[in-house]
């Protein structure tokens, strides 16, 4: 089974102070994708650069050539679809071609609440994200869209010509449960995770395989259900969120046998941080250049 190899680019630095060079450092390396996070700010990184993540990936399309650009992931926290589906048809234009929109439920983070409302549960996030990747689906495929729905409406949504990519621009879908994982099984080109969250802190990289295969086994399921074959969906880790931390990164070798692991898994793209200095995403620059250049081909 082939494996790509992708990075993800916090959008941390002035376009014209070392963001552009990163993604065209990115293209050069020969990275299948660089996708970035779409948050109005993230964690330890609130009190510091942030910028967008649509016009961030724009200015990329227009700095690379060849590179898929995306977003890892977007959600219903900030975002509405009938205004998203108009940025992501302009956004695909510009690329070429070459956008994937990663989409999850969201989270209770600074995202939550910066808007003024209160932090929705999980339950009222999944409803949400129910109505919002099918309404999304229909204004990125169809020429005028008209729907009343529990949360989202769109009244004569008009998004022609639509897609450079047909029938529209792949997603990656964000789930772990089962309302979500039915959402991928229907919509998605491929199904991002992170891991399971509760290993993070005490578990161990065994317990986070284990997890990660229950996971995989969970998606078959909601496949067979849809009535689609697994096969047709990606299946993308993101890293960094799992027992094993930074340790793929601290040399070629770790990071050949983590991806050999999760490989046998039916991962088919992994996702690693550009490295930031003095950050949870630390990591030394150069090696994690050899491995962009070194691993894939070493894994045979």
């Amino acid at each position: 089974m082939s494996l790509h190899l992708s990075t993800v680019i916090l959008p941390v630095d002035r376009w014209h102070e070392g963001g552009r060079a990163k993604w065209q450092r990115a293209e050069e390396l020969g990275f299948h994708a660089a996708y970035t996070y779409d948050h109005l700010t993230w964690r330890t990184f609130r009190d510091g650069p942030w910028f967008g993540a649509l016009p961030t990936l724009t200015a990329a399309a227009t700095a690379t050539d060849r590179l898929r650009l995306g977003t890892l992931v977007t959600s219903p926290n900030f975002r509405h679809p009938v205004t998203l589906a108009k940025e992501l048809i302009s956004l695909d234009d510009i690329s070429g071609g070459r956008i994937t929109l990663g989409i999850g439920a969201g989270g209770n983070g600074f995202d939550a609440t910066a808007l003024g409302q209160e932090a929705w549960t999980p339950k009222e996030r999944a409803d949400r994200f129910g109505e919002f990747v099918p309404l999304l689906d229909r204004l990125l495929t169809e020429g005028a869209v008209s729907q009343q729905g529990d949360f989202y409406t769109a009244e004569e949504a008009r998004n022609i010509p639509g897609c450079v990519q047909r029938p529209r621009l792949p997603f990656a879908v964000a789930a772990t449960g089962p309302r979500g994982l039915k959402l991928a099984a229907r919509y998605g080109q491929a199904w991002v995770t992170t891991g399971d969250p509760k290993l993070y802190e005490e578990g161990t990289p065994e317990q986070s395989v284990q997890a990660l295969r229950g996971q995989v086994e969970k998606l078959g399921k909601a496949c067979a259900e849809t009535g689609r074959d697994v096969t047709e969906l990606d299946k993308i880790l993101l890293t960094g969120f799992t027992p094993d931390r930074g340790r793929p990164l601290e040399s070629v070798n770790a990071f050949v046998d983590f991806a050999g692991r999760h490989r046998e898994l039916g991962f088919t793209e992994i996702a690693i941080h550009w490295p930031i200095p003095d950050s949870d995403f630390a990591a030394d620059q150069a090696v994690f250049e050899r491995i962009a250049a070194e691993a894939i081909g070493q894994l045979g």
